[in-house]
């Protein structure tokens, strides 16, 4: 990047006792010669300690030109370098700088009149030079040509202009990066640092501390295998079979209605509505159910462990000790819940078998009522009657069959005792008046009554009934006796594992934390919202 280089004013100043370099000449004359150098010249200590090494100068990489021109300058002060890089040394040592671009003007300016002069050119000169020798010579300034220009051109070359324009664009891109950068650092400041510095504040100043506390409690079974499963039962591990009373338990925790009843033990929202909690943490007086059980949701946390079995409570309140007695209060909720739903299995498990044994008490008594009415109703031992009457028909066939031969022997005679057939044959008409009669009393059904033999039917049927019902009985009674066996080993029992103490040290808010999280996030939002914006300008440029 170039600059247009000013145009600078030079003004000579002479000594009119120092012996002039050069000297103005008339036309025709030819310029006197330099005076001769002068040698052995010793620097002063403090000129010695400004000059540098040779060396060092060697290491500029000066061009042969610039050389040159040092040599032309240190002449024209009048010092005697024995080298290029000797007349360097000795003008930094007199304090001037060689290639400075005033000192190069002025001894171009010099050799411009001493050229001119020699050359012929130089008529406009207003004093002649004396003689070399001559100490009163006295150099006057020259006059200035007229129609030349003397001042420095403003037309720049090619590559002047396409370095000029190029520095413009690097200034310009510079100043719109600039630009760019300050709103970028602005933007950054409006939506990420100051909301980020807000929150840091909040959570360091302004924030209620709030203090947790910790329990750990489970739900054990009274027997760990089932009477379902028989010898598997065993291996399935307790946290399983409680695993549903366990999540049941979770949910009646976390659940509205543990809240209300945790607000009318012990004032939940009292304790939040006070005075000295911050704004945002306090809940309102005046505040509805479903704020109090937000709020509730938000510092009761649970969870539950399926491999251990365990449930996790962590409570937070802004006194320790009011952390500690919700905590109580809560576990006690969990306990009375769980008694709830063991007992509830326990009635359902026997509940059936209880209905099943009344069932076959009644089938029993029913059975047993219909027996004693038949055997009122009629003969009370049918079937000793039936043996009896059975008994007196084989007497009398017996009888009747001893009758008939004695009858066919007196018939056999040829000369039968009438008396004596008449008789037997009597006592054989009677003997089946008998068989009649006693069959009759089996099978036949008299006035007002049924026959023997479907009253001991009846008898019979009401008997097997009887039985029956003894029967189902005894197996609602054992069936009973297992259901309460089963019940028993349902029977859940809460054990705490880690009883909630008070703690000393406030756990929230977690003020570094939570203001590195809310920086990710406002960063997060802005990069989402710029990103988008970046989009849709390109879309819509395009």
């Amino acid at each position: 990047m170039t600059t247009k280089p000013k145009a600078r004013k030079f003004r000579i100043r002479r000594n009119p006792n120092a012996p002039q370099d050069h000297a103005p000449v008339e036309h025709g004359q030819t310029q006197a010669a330099p005076e001769p150098l002068r040698e052995g010249q010793i620097s002063s200590a403090r000129e010695t300690a400004a000059s540098q090494n040779i060396e060092d100068i060697r290491k500029e990489g000066l061009t042969g030109r610039e050389l040159r021109m040092a040599r032309r300058m240190a002449q024209k002060h009048g010092l005697a370098p024995t080298s290029d890089f000797d007349a360097v040394r000795l003008l930094r040592a007199k304090g001037i700088d060689p290639f400075q671009r005033g000192n190069m003007l002025e001894l171009v300016a010099g050799d411009g009149g001493r050229g001119g002069s020699g050359g012929g050119s130089g008529g406009n000169a207003l004093t002649t030079t004396p003689e070399p020798g001559d100490p009163r010579r006295v150099q006057l300034p020259q006059t200035v040509p007229v129609g030349q220009q003397t001042l420095p051109s403003t037309d720049l070359s090619p590559a002047d202009r396409r370095a000029d324009e190029i520095s413009r664009i690097q200034r310009d891109i510079a100043k719109r990066r600039r630009r760019k950068l300050i709103l970028l650092f602005s933007r950054l400041t409006a939506f990420v640092f100051l909301p980020t510095l807000i929150a840091g504040y909040y959570y360091y100043a302004v924030a209620t501390p709030m203090y947790s506390t910790k329990s750990e409690f489970l739900i054990l079974t009274a027997d760990g295998s089932g009477g379902s499963m028989g010898g598997l039962g065993g291996l399935i591990p307790s946290q399983f079979a409680t695993g549903q009373d366990s999540i049941a338990t979770q949910s009646y925790l976390q659940s509205k209605d543990a809240m209300l009843r945790l607000d009318k033990d012990v004032g939940f929202r009292a304790h939040f509505s006070q005075d000295w909690i911050d704004p945002i943490q306090r809940l309102a007086p005046d505040a509805s159910t479903e704020d109090a059980y937000k709020l509730y949701k938000k510092y009761v946390k649970l969870g539950y462990d399926p491999t251990e079995g365990v449930i996790r409570m962590e409570l937070a309140t802004a006194d320790p000790e009011v952390s500690a007695q919700f905590s109580e209060k809560l576990i006690d909720y969990a306990e009375e819940r769980v008694d709830h739903l063991s007992a509830e299995k326990r009635l359902d498990a026997v509940r059936t078998a209880e209905q099943s044994l009344a069932q076959a008490k009644q089938q029993r008594s029913d059975a047993q009522r219909q027996l004693v009415e038949l055997q009122e109703g009629s003969i009370l031992d049918p079937e000793g009657e039936i043996a009896n009457i059975r008994s007196l028909i084989g007497s009398a066939e017996l009888q009747l069959q001893e009758k008939q031969l004695a009858l066919n022997t007196q018939l056999s005679n040829a000369r039968p005792n009438q008396a004596r057939v008449e008789a037997l044959r009597g006592e054989i008409e009677g003997l089946e008046a008998e068989l009649r009669k006693q069959n009759a009393r089996l099978t036949d059904a008299t006035a007002g009554s049924s026959s023997l033999a479907a009253q001991a039917a009846a008898i019979q049927i009401a008997q097997a009934d009887l039985a029956t019902a003894d029967m189902v009985l005894q197996s609602a009674l054992e069936s009973k006796r297992l259901s309460e066996i089963e019940a028993n080993k349902q029977v859940r029992y809460l054990t705490v594992s880690v009883n909630p103490v008070p703690s000393e040290d406030p756990s929230y808010p977690r003020s570094f934390e939570n203001t590195v999280l809310a920086f990710l996030i406002f960063a997060g939002i802005y990069m989402m919202i710029s990103l988008t914006a970046s989009i849709l300008r390109e879309q819509v440029s395009s």
